[in-house]
């Protein structure tokens, strides 16, 4: 019992898969909330495991690349049952527990952070990443053209969809925009633009995974999901005390108030939808702007506080891989990812995410920050949208980093979205 596949007892486990096997070959596996929470903990833990003991992929974030990548090949090679297919995505649809899942990581992270690094970090993390933002566009664009791709399309169809937000909130919107600029048909402007949100995720990813590598070797280098070194009264060491006790998997609350916190939290973010229906803004931004708000009056009594944390900890253990894994079965067309491999949209992507990571390294650095986490924050600007935010994050290892990734990706990609648009309109204009 003491040895555990992710958080499954390995003899709970191997009664697990005989279980949702068998469920799964005679088809009586079905979307109710307990045969899938079994399901996608079997599937995610599972692929979580084989990532950690690859030797090489396991030091740039094998366990998230192979939760992300091999149920995606599997569904793809028919190897997994039709039924078990079906009930995922249709759970993962219906539920749309992506954002469950946000809202804990987001509200219970923001709630546990000190509010002088909170206001710091936010106000700082728009320099590397506005600035990094620039740098890559004009390297990747320069890229593309000396790989023949020509410097317009390489910037609209390869740069800008990578760092357009994801799917829903950047690449779909940018193919509808297209559409009605260039009188071409947006089914077909969409599939060109997937594959390549799709690799520009996954180039973060091992990016990000590298990142986490380059930590652990040189400690001084990252505040393991601290932006800057922050300062509580004056002292140091209290604030990184703080910072322990937030990444810690133990409390001392009894189970009311975490419950209490993990309302707090499905609240927060019902206020960001309310926010969301009356001026548009995207959901999570608005839960990200009232999260900030209550922390920055410092309303919230210190008790549910600790409450949010318990539930944040929670589903960055519980729920990060079997998110991955409906997301992949769900979610992820291994079609889709194949068709990216073209070798100048390799090149160029690359080039591109890696800048725009660089960047986000060397200008945090000279603002004071800790220059491994203000790169991945900047990485997740070429992220899948929330999605994309948790699979870099997961290989960073620093799920802590999710408010300022949700402004990098919902904020950075709504901004380069529209200017996107406004630039070929004009350019088709003329």
């Amino acid at each position: 019992m003491k040895y555990r596949i992710g958080i499954i007892p390995l003899p709970v486990y191997l009664v697990l898969v005989a279980l949702v096997a068998g469920f799964s070959l005679t088809g009586k596996i079905n979307g109710e909330i307990s045969m899938m929470i079994a399901a996608l903990a079997l599937g995610g833990f599972t692929c979580a495991e084989i990532g950690k003991h690859i030797p090489l992929l396991r030091n740039f974030g094998g366990a998230a690349l192979v939760t992300i990548f091999l149920p995606s090949f599997l569904v793809n090679a028919h190897f997994l049952p039709a039924a078990f297919i079906q009930n995922v995505r249709e759970f993962t649809g219906s539920t749309n527990f992506i954002y469950l899942f946000i809202s804990a990581v987001v509200v219970g992270s923001i709630l546990s952070m000190d509010r002088k690094a909170m206001i710091l970090g936010f106000l700082k993390v728009f320099v590397p990443l506005l600035a990094g933002s620039i740098i890559a566009i004009i390297l990747g664009a320069s890229v593309g053209w000396l790989t023949g791709l020509g410097p317009r399309r390489s910037l609209f169809f390869v740069i800008i969809p990578v760092m357009a937000g994801g799917v829903g909130e950047g690449a779909i919107p940018l193919s509808l925009g297209y559409a009605e600029i260039l009188g071409q048909n947006q089914g077909q402007l969409l599939a060109q633009i997937l594959p390549l949100v799709f690799f520009g995720n996954l180039t973060a990813i091992l990016i990000s995974g590298f990142l986490n590598n380059l930590g652990k070797r040189y400690p001084h280098l990252t505040g393991n999901g601290r932006l800057q070194p922050g300062i509580v009264h004056g002292d140091s060491e209290t604030n990184g005390q703080l910072h322990d006790a937030a990444r810690s998997d133990f409390t001392t609350v009894d189970v009311g108030t975490i419950a209490a916190g993990g309302i707090t939290a499905i609240t927060i973010y019902l206020a960001g939808m309310l926010l969301h229906s009356l001026v548009g803004l995207p959901a999570p931004v608005g839960m990200l702007f009232f999260a900030v708000l209550l922390r920055l009056v410092n309303i919230v009594p210190p008790a549910l506080e600790e409450g949010t944390r318990f539930v944040f900890r929670f589903f960055v253990v519980a729920v990060t891989y079997p998110l991955l894994f409906a997301t992949a079965v769900a979610l992820t067309p291994w079609s889709e990812l194949v068709a990216a491999f073209h070798p100048a949209n390799l090149i160029t992507i690359v080039v591109t995410v890696a800048t725009l990571t660089a960047s986000g390294y060397f200008i945090g650095h000279s603002l004071g920050m800790y220059p491994i986490d203000t790169a991945i924050v900047n990485a997740t600007h070429s992220g899948l949208g929330g999605t994309g935010d948790v699979m870099i994050l997961t290989a960073a290892e620093r799920m802590e980093l999710m408010p300022f990734a949700q402004v990098a990706t919902r904020i950075g990609g709504a901004i380069t979205t529209t200017l996107a648009l406004i630039a070929l309109s004009r350019l088709a204009s003329r």
